[in-house]
């Protein structure tokens, strides 16, 4: 089944019950004030924007937005991007792309201009919907990426580059285009970068979406009576799969922006929410806020959240015991995944199985997993290989990258990259990274692209950057660096020198010393992580 028909079936179902709200604590709603002869119209600090929309005009707008692609030529196997942030319009236009047979193509909101244009290309995207916070970054490349394909403006103030999407949409049919979708047809392509850094097309079919709907279902156990939280954004395979449990059951989600302690529980009580998804720094925040009295929790009603989950990074089972104490009536869970299983679920630890925290659990809902050693040998328990996992939400393939897929997927398995073991109890505990991607705050940094950047400094002989432990991002990037021989360099230097880095990617830690090398001339890094961490981070968590 299409996932198209999930939505249709609410539609037609539970047309008049609210699908989507979308939250935004940043913008204050106006108010208008009579003070005797004078009406004075001013913001509201407590009545935030809010948004709202049913499962009938969800389809309703998608079925538009499909009406227009098709009407603009768009066919089975094009490709739409979104570069937007998290809105009320994301989802529909989702959907929108889905039911013309064409392929979603979700950015990340972090990308350069650069980066922008390579996946455009890499995807081959034909059209491409973007939001306000994108104009200047689109310009930039809007005479190259414009001469091949559409571009769509989603939001006031359009740019001339670009077209209207919301007067063009509104003149289009909301009946659903007469398209015929199968399981197999593919639907969507998803980024994910390697320790290059080079993002990968990853594709996935609709049987792969359908899947992670139930598995989340499943998993967590929703019904109509739910509400989901979702504050990270939709561009990523964990928070739209997450949303799928709810596509699944046909309950209310909202969409939340911002991750301020204060916004996220005023949030779960005013919206009667009973499930949220959390990153550990959130997490944290959030009980530092109830610790440090910015959060009374007798001014909120959290009655009905009943689940805390999180994901996306190893999770301390400090952190949870913590969460324990403050809400002690709530369930916890955790999700493994990656993009190229469609997001989480693939390993799951339950609900049930809190004893366990610090595992990631085991085979989810629809899974098989296995550990294997370099040669593809299933090991014993208690021995580490490579954690390799095999269901209906692996990709069907890395996008136009034959080489990378071949590696990757080997007789329907998809080999992590992460080193795993199992313990007596069939639990899973991830013990390290085969490759060195960094997780900081549940964002992906590539070590290769911080290194390449920093060598450029005149002053740096050799550089290497490698995770570190964190209480509140789980991981921080440490750069160790080596200067050149009779040149001084300080940590006020690199630091004024990673100015012109994203900020989410400049080192948090510079540690100058030598940079050990093998005979090959790579880089030792499980050396410098025992230097600088003792051991391994989610080793160490293992045994806490």
């Amino acid at each position: 089944m299409p996932i198209t028909e999930l939505l249709a079936r609410n539609a037609e179902l539970y047309g008049n019950d609210v699908a989507l709200v979308e939250v935004n604590p940043e913008i204050t709603e106006i108010r208008r004030v009579t003070w005797k002869e004078y009406e004075l119209i001013e913001p509201d600090p407590m009545c935030h924007y809010r948004r709202e929309i049913t499962w009938k005009v969800f389809d309703e707008k998608a079925n538009r937005f499909a009406n227009l692609l098709l009407e603009r030529g768009v066919k089975k196997g094009d490709k739409v991007g979104i570069l937007l942030m998290n809105c009320l319009e994301w989802l529909p236009i989702y959907f929108g792309i889905l039911k013309t047979g064409a392929l979603a193509v979700p950015l990340n909101f972090r990308y350069t201009a650069d980066e922008i244009k390579y996946c455009l290309d890499l995807a081959e995207v034909d059209i491409l919907m973007f939001g306000p916070e994108f104009i200047g970054r689109v310009e930039e490349i809007a005479e190259e990426i414009s001469r091949n394909r559409l571009l769509f403006y989603v939001g006031e103030g359009c740019p001339t580059f670009a077209e209207h999407y919301d007067s063009h949409v509104a003149n289009c049919s909301s009946e659903a285009p007469d398209i015929k979708l199968t399981d197999e047809d593919n639907a969507a392509i998803y980024f994910s970068s390697g320790t290059t850094g080079f993002p990968k097309a990853i594709l996935h079919n609709h049987e792969s979406l359908v899947h992670s709907a139930k598995c989340e279902q499943m998993h967590h156990g929703q019904t109509r009576d739910d509400v989901f939280l979702c504050i990270p954004p939709l561009y990523h395979t964990g928070a739209k799969m997450h949303w799928f449990g709810s596509l699944q059951s046909g309950s209310k989600a909202v969409l939340l922006k911002g991750v301020k302690p204060k916004s996220i529980i005023e949030t779960v009580s005013n919206e009667g929410c009973t499930i949220v998804w959390l990153l550990v720094p959130w997490a944290q925040d959030i009980l530092d806020a109830i610790d440090r009295g910015d959060i009374n929790m007798d001014d909120y009603d959290l009655s009905r959240w009943r689940l805390m989950h999180i994901g996306a990074q190893p999770v301390p089972p400090s952190l949870i015991a913590r969460w324990k104490e403050h809400f002690p009536n709530h369930q916890y869970d955790t999700n493994y995944g990656l993009s190229e299983s469609i997001g989480p679920g693939c390993v799951h630890l339950g609900v049930e199985n809190i004893h366990k925290v610090g595992a990631i659990g085991k085979a989810g809902y629809g899974w098989e997993v296995k550990i294997v050693d370099e040669n593809g040998k299933t090991v014993e328990r208690g021995e580490v290989g490579e954690l390799c996992v095999k269901g209906p939400g692996v990709m069907t393939c890395y996008y136009r990258d034959e080489k990378a897929t071949a590696e990757t997927l080997k007789d329907g398995w998809l080999f992590t990259g992460d080193m795993a073991q199992e313990d007596e109890d069939g639990f899973i505990y991830l013990v390290d990274r085969k490759k060195d991607v960094i997780i900081s705050g549940g964002e992906n940094l590539y070590p290769v692209q911080i290194e390449d950047f920093l060598r450029s400094h005149p002053a740096v002989k050799d550089v290497a950057v490698i995770g570190l432990p964190d209480k509140r991002l789980g991981e921080i990037a440490a750069a160790v660096i080596s200067i050149k021989e009779g040149m001084t360099c300080t940590e006020e230097d690199i630091n004024n020198f990673c100015q012109k880095l994203p900020r989410y990617k400049r080192p948090h830690k510079l540690i100058f010393a030598d940079v050990p090398r093998n005979p090959t001339g790579k880089i030792e890094k499980p050396k410098l992580r025992q230097i600088y961490c003792g051991e391994s981070l989610v080793a160490k968590q293992i045994k806490n």
